[in-house]
């Protein structure tokens, strides 16, 4: 199967059979024209974002890799972390994801899909403030692997630190987020940069504008045919569960590429928010994409006008728009997990029972929490005190059972803790971090609401309270 193509034709003819709402006419992310000047190759579509792709699996397997440390110093496993985050030498495997029973995989190594791609060398440049060390975000990511090798399946219970998450999280934020609404979605709209008119290369097959466009799209993670696909359906094929085959297989070959039939990242964020029924962020980014590429492609070849160019920024805006929600979405249901998690360790704790199986699965959600945040603050705009507050109520790590949590690296990059505030104000600081995300993003899944159960027995307690009074 040729990479770069997707038969949309067969990819909507196939509605029917996957049960879907979606009409046949919805359009797919592909078989847009070839309209450089002059072409002379032999490419039938200009379609191309396998760079991307080839970056979305080295996230997933360098994720896999973060969890496989025995708790010792592991050089061996180090390198090979570098060697999915800085490195590009061939032969690297897809470590993740794999072919799961009939959920067939097409490609199995990374170059099967693009060659000499890394994460570092795109990843976040400006200093990183909500991590402690004054570092960019290449070297933040670089300073986690190298915790995440030492540590023990990626967990230090120490420090309350989840390596796998952290990283996963932080990449794609760093890394996807960054690159798509920093600069592709950018400065690399402006009328002077990869024109229109120009192929992106010489000999390439796609204008430097309709290139520009696909890098994000392939930055945010969905099939091709999302359109085509329920925010329930798009979760099942992320997942690899029953049925998800005949929902991803849109050519009808047997097998999944990653290149245009699955998702990543924050296209299964959004798909994941999106079943709640309550949002529509999945579609909404998606059909920007596509709308974008059309007027991209519409143009045939020619500069972008002016009118052009801004109809194309407003498409590029809803995208940002709605990806930063789908990011504060996420923000705001890992604090509510945080919190219940404190919930379940004040329990155990006045029950003298054991609380190491609580203390894992805290330092996991706190993982996605801060990793998410960090995210956030990674787009070119600046959060200011918005982005000072959430730093402030997350910290640099979770609350631990001393009522420490740690505040800082020391010259040989080990952590500083510090007595900072106790488990219960933490709670507080949770519910202090919903409300930020409530207030600032206009979150409206809310899921894991901490928020609304708050405000319910605060209305039963003032209603208790006036009782009490007339009576």
């Amino acid at each position: 199967m040729k990479l770069k193509k997707i038969v949309s034709a067969v990819a909507l003819a196939s509605v029917a059979s996957f049960g879907m709402t979606a009409q046949a006419d919805e359009k797919a992310y592909a078989d847009f024209p070839v309209t450089v000047k002059d072409y002379k190759g032999d490419a039938e579509h200009s379609v191309s974002y396998t760079g991307q792709i080839a970056r979305q699996v080295l996230h997933t397997s360098l994720k896999k890799l973060a969890g496989q440390g025995n708790g010792e110093p592991n050089a061996e496993l180090k390198a090979k972390m570098m060697a999915y985050y800085e490195g590009k030498d061939a032969g690297r495997d897809i470590i993740s994801p794999k072919t799961k029973g009939d959920f067939v995989i097409a490609e199995t190594k990374v170059d099967d899909l693009s060659k000499k791609k890394n994460l570092a060398g795109k990843a976040y440049k400006g200093a990183v403030t909500s991590w402690p060390g004054n570092m960019t975000g290449a070297e933040v990511l670089a300073f986690m692997i190298d915790k995440a090798s030492s540590a023990n399946k990626g967990y230090d219970k120490v420090n309350g630190l989840d390596y796998a998450q952290l990283i996963s999280k932080f990449t794609m934020g760093a890394v996807f987020y960054n690159q798509a609404v920093d600069n592709y979605l950018d400065e690399k709209l402006e009328a002077d940069t990869k024109p229109n008119n120009k192929p992106y290369k010489a000999g390439k097959a796609y204008t430097g504008k309709e290139h520009v466009w696909d890098e994000a799209f392939g930055y945010f993670g969905v099939p091709a045919n999302t359109l085509s696909l329920t925010p329930k359906q798009a979760y099942t094929v992320a997942k690899g569960k029953e049925g998800g085959l005949t929902l991803a297989d849109a050519n009808k070959d047997g097998k999944v590429s990653l290149y245009n039939e699955m998702l990543f990242a924050h296209g299964y964020y959004a798909a994941a928010t999106d079943k709640s029924g309550k949002t529509n962020y999945l579609h909404t980014i998606t059909k920007a994409f596509i709308d974008g590429r059309q007027l991209i492609t519409d143009a045939n070849g020619e500069a972008l006008s002016d009118a052009e160019r801004t109809q194309l920024k407003a498409y590029a805006a809803t995208i940002a728009e709605n990806w930063e929600k789908v990011i504060a979405e996420a923000v705001f249901k890992y604090a509510g997990s945080t919190y219940k998690d404190i919930e379940k360790l004040n329990a155990a704790l006045d029950a003298k029972e054991d609380v190491s199986k609580i203390l894992r699965g805290y330092a996991k959600h706190w993982g996605e929490l801060k990793g998410f945040a960090m995210a956030l603050q990674v787009s070119g705009k600046d959060l200011g005190a918005t982005g000072v507050q959430l730093n402030r109520l997350i910290g640099f790590g979770p609350v631990l059972l001393g009522n420490t949590q740690v505040t800082g690296i020391d010259a040989d990059g080990n952590y500083v803790q510090s007595s900072t505030v106790t488990l219960d104000e933490y709670m507080l600081q949770m519910l202090k971090v919903q409300q930020l995300m409530v207030d600032e993003f206009g979150v409206e899944a809310r899921s894991k609401d901490v928020l609304a159960s708050m405000g319910d027995l605060i209305k039963k307690l003032g209603e208790q309270a006036a009782e009490a009074e007339n009576d």
